[in-house]
């Protein structure tokens, strides 16, 4: 239930904090006091749609806080727990700040969240209907999920074995279609990758393949070069006559006859000796490298035309022959796989038919008890209607068997509410024949029944009773306080009978202050609740007889709770 609510800089309220109370709480003042103000903040808190139209003028800023007695409730923990909200088991805080900068800022126990996830939070805690929210029962798209609401666990779980065959259907149809509706292009882009593969294979491609030709091939186009610059530094080497390696081996003899006399002529004499052996060795390998030349003209063509090969591959399919390879392995995978897609086309198509009988086998299955329930919730909702003064009614809710191409993730039938409050008279749909009034006890009949067998922690009527009085009205009021033994209610209303039957009543007023106007609430006495109800009765003109009527209404109203 809604514990306290705060409000700051929010439309025409400045700063208001209001505590509430389990029971009924109603909320009554002149029209345009600032009423479903209240109500509009609350929503807000819970979710609803925000606007830098509802900062008060001259603030950058509304903050909203409500604190709320936590449900005991799993599918609310489990959520609190996904989203990294920390709780006490005992209370939850909700903050929202809106900016005229357009910012929103959503806090549940001091962390941050987006709307979404407070819209999921606020469905735990209130359950707020306005005199739009009868739109609820005048969208007959909506009545199937009332009904289920109303199954609770015993349906819920047929629902769920239900809605996970009909998803696996809907995948497995998915497949189909497209592989139906892209066959074309599916067939032509295989006859790609196959030919592709087929190319990638055929030229044989080696790693580090192409340095290696590239090495060869330059060999290859300089053989005279090399073979001059052979031939001349071997020459120059060991040739004949006045050779350098004849001169180096002169001064090597000459120095050792004397690196005795000296250290450093021992020094010079081994660096000279070291010079020979390397030169002689040199020479030994410029005299095999000649030996070893031959032009093999044709080879040089074969790797000019490999080195081509391999140059219109990268263009077709990779930066390098390791890239081209990884995207051969890729392609050859993908080949596979439709191989065996292809092959597993026709098990699709079975398994396909298969899942639509099981979706049609659990979808029976689901109209059998919603239609079961759907007699149990007919019941209590003429009972509820019978204490609405509405005992005429007939009430029928109608099932509409879907084609095979219409079944939805709801199952295999359409649900609509029928009524006729006129003896005679035929049923109708009820968004086409109910007037205000009636949707209204219609509406009612409902809460009740939910809220007995759901418990929601808070339900706010904002003027619901519109369009009632008399008798009619009084069993209104008498049917949301019987919902308020079950739920905390707050009721925003006009009548006094609704007014008289609360626990706790608050007062809204508009007052001038400093010339600008604000909206102030205030709990009333039981003194002031009888003039506050004599005002309801009479308007602006309160008599002694409206006052001792007024006086009448609380007294009954205190006798029926006490009895």
């Amino acid at each position: 239930m809604l514990q306290e609510l705060s409000v700051k800089n929010f439309a025409i309220i400045s700063s208001l904090q209001l505590e509430f109370q389990m029971g009924m709480t109603v909320l009554t003042g002149e029209t345009g006091a600032g009423k479903s103000i209240i109500i509009d903040a609350m929503g807000l808190l819970t979710g609803g749609r925000g606007s830098s139209d509802y900062i008060r003028q001259g603030a950058t800023k509304c903050t909203l806080e409500g604190l709320f007695t936590m449900p005991k409730n799993q599918e609310l923990v489990t959520l609190l727990e996904e989203l990294g909200i920390e709780t006490d088991e005992e209370s939850i805080v909700i903050q929202r700040d809106i900016s005229t900068s357009g910012k929103n800022v959503c806090r549940v126990n001091g962390r941050i969240i987006n709307i979404s996830n407070l819209r999921k939070i606020g469905e735990f805690l209130v359950d707020i209907h306005g005199q739009n929210e009868h739109q609820e029962l005048m969208q007959s798209e909506k009545h199937l999920g009332m009904l289920d609401d109303f199954g609770g666990k015993e349906l819920f779980k047929i629902k769920e074995q239900y809605q996970e065959i009909y998803s696996e259907y809907r995948m497995i149809e998915k497949k189909v279609r497209n592989r139906q509706k892209n066959e074309k292009e599916f067939a032509q882009r295989m006859d790609m990758l196959q030919f592709q593969s087929d190319e990638i294979a055929a030229a044989q491609l080696v790693l580090g393949e192409e340095e290696q030709l590239i090495e060869e091939r330059n060999k290859l186009g300089n053989f005279q070069k090399i073979a001059d610059a052979l031939a001349a530094s071997y020459e120059a080497v060991n040739g004949d006559g006045d050779s350098s390696l004849d001169k180096i081996g002169y001064a090597m003899n000459e120095l050792l006859s004397i690196e005795m006399l000296d250290p450093e002529y021992k020094a010079i004499s081994e660096a000279v000796q070291n010079s020979y052996y390397l030169l002689q060795e040199a020479s030994g390998d410029l005299s095999r490298h000649i030996d070893s030349l031959e032009l093999d003209e044709n080879r040089l063509n074969e790797v000019e035309t490999r080195l081509e090969l391999i140059r219109q591959m990268k263009r077709k399919y990779g930066e390098s022959i390791e890239s081209i390879l990884a995207y051969y392995q890729e392609i050859t995978q993908e080949l596979a796989d439709a191989d065996f897609l292809e092959g597993r086309t026709g098990e699709l198509e079975t398994l396909l038919v298969e899942k639509k009988n099981q979706v049609i086998s659990n979808g029976l299955k689901l109209r059998d008890i919603r239609k079961k329930i759907a007699k149990k919730l007919e019941k209590n909702i003429l009972r509820e209607l019978k204490e609405l003064y509405m005992e005429r009614t007939v009430f029928d809710i109608r099932f509409t068997e879907l084609s095979e191409e219409q079944f939805t993730e709801e199952g295999l039938d359409q649900v609509e509410f029928y009524i006729t409050t006129n003896p005679g008279e035929p049923l109708k749909p009820l968004v086409r024949v109910a007037s205000g009034g009636e949707l209204s006890r219609v509406m009612l009949a409902l809460k009740t029944i939910f809220s007995k067998s759901q418990g929601i922690t808070s339900i706010v009527f904002d003027e619901v009773d519109t369009g009632v009085s008399g008798r009619v009205a009084q069993a209104i009021a008498d049917k949301i306080y019987q919902i308020s033994e079950n739920s905390q209610v707050l009721c925003i209303t006009h009548l006094p009978q609704v007014a008289a039957v609360a626990d706790y009543q608050y007062f809204i007023e508009k007052e001038i202050i400093g010339e600008r106007t604000e909206t102030k609430v205030r709990k009333l006495k039981q003194s002031e609740r009888v003039a506050e109800i004599a005002r309801m009765l009479s308007g602006s003109e309160i008599t002694k007889l409206t006052t001792e009527h007024a006086k009448e209404l609380l007294n009954m109203a205190g006798k029926e709770r006490k009895g």
